[in-house]
């Protein structure tokens, strides 16, 4: 996704916070940006004023720079005050990395939904199909080629390094929920695809609307098939769950987890459609004969990729096709070495 498709959006703040200060983007609402060590190098993460205390939105990657970044903030931001509760909107590891030892350091719960409470558990203790090596054998049968799944092999579990302590106990948030946060109540907006059960939060009153990873402002979240569930269609709910930010009043600030926020939701959702309507037709187009995911990866994705974005790209080339599968589009076929392959019904 470019930067042009953000031509039709309004970005009220021009740069965000220089590392260890924050910025005020709404009333008692501050935000904290935090390094990653990967391409996207960022997310943004949110604390809001929450009586004598404060609320946490998300938490960053669990590594040494972040949690020197926190000691800042502890000793300027807060002003004295505690963190009183962190609320996790999924359970990837630059949102929910620093939530255990944030809890622990004072005491305070661990809110999110249940879905992301139970797969953070299950991812890092490879478990229920979970794991990276069952991810190399989903990966093999679509016909990823042997080297570029032996390097996918040799990362190893790269969740447990971003997420060292996982909360042992959690509040769990459901959709449609009205979370009091200071003077203001936030309303919990589910999200699919990118996660079992992403976390949305929209304050009616501020006009503000922390969107987690649903909605970003200049790429398209990944959307990927996983092997606990090779038959999915994730893309599929992913779309239907941007039907609840067309929904929001035009004059939300949208409070993203990368890049700058915004004021367009519903324009940033058409676009997110037209960007994946495109990326299927491609798709089908391309299948004219029998192809897995991996010999269509280069439809998708045109750069070379390195190790940890093969990872994410598989996985959203395999949402593609069993969308367009599961849609009638293609038909799906496996060979007697085990290989999937689609092409155009």
């Amino acid at each position: 996704m470019t930067a042009s498709l953000s031509t039709v959006l309004g970005f009220p703040f021009a740069d965000p916070p220089g590392s260890g200060s924050v910025l005020v983007v709404a009333p008692g609402v501050r935000w904290l940006r935090m390094p990653l060590p990967f391409a996207l190098d960022h997310i943004n993460l949110w604390l809001m004023e929450d009586g004598s205390g404060w609320t946490q939105i998300d938490s960053g990657y669990g590594d040494a720079s972040t949690r020197k970044l926190w000691e800042t903030h502890f000793a300027d931001t807060l002003g004295g005050q505690s963190i009183s509760r962190v609320i996790a909107t999924h359970f990837h590891p630059d949102h929910l990395g620093n939530a255990a030892w944030l809890a622990e350091r004072f005491r305070c719960p661990v809110w999110m939904p249940q879905a992301e409470y139970l797969t953070a558990h299950a991812v890092a203790e490879e478990r229920a199909g979970y794991g990276s090596e069952a991810t190399c054998e989903l990966f093999r049968r679509h016909g990823l080629a042997a080297e570029q799944v032996d390097a996918l092999r040799s990362r190893g579990n790269r969740y447990r390094r971003g997420v060292p302590e996982l909360p042992k106990s959690y509040q769990r948030i459901l959709a449609g929920d009205e979370i009091p946060i200071g003077k203001h109540r936030w309303r919990v907006v589910a999200g699919y695809g990118h996660s079992p059960e992403h976390a949305a939060l929209h304050c009616k009153e501020l006009a503000v609307c922390i969107s987690g990873d649903m909605l970003l402002p200049k790429i398209s979240t990944n959307v990927s098939v996983w092997p606990v569930e090779p038959e999915g269609d994730p893309l599929g709910r992913f779309l239907a769950s941007l039907d609840a930010f067309t929904a929001l009043p035009r004059d939300t600030l949208i409070l993203p987890s990368h890049g700058l926020p915004f004021i367009g939701a519903a324009e940033r959702v058409a676009q997110l459609r037209a960007h994946h309507a495109a990326r299927l037709a491609e798709l089908e187009a391309a299948a004219s004969e029998p192809r897995s995911a991996g010999e269509l990866l280069p439809v998708l994705f045109r750069r070379p990729l390195d190790v940890q974005q093969l990872l994410f790209a598989m996985g959203e080339a395999i949402a593609h096709l069993n969308h367009l599968w599961l849609a009638g589009r293609l038909t799906r076929q496996t060979d007697h070495h085990g290989t999937i392959r689609f092409a155009r019904a």
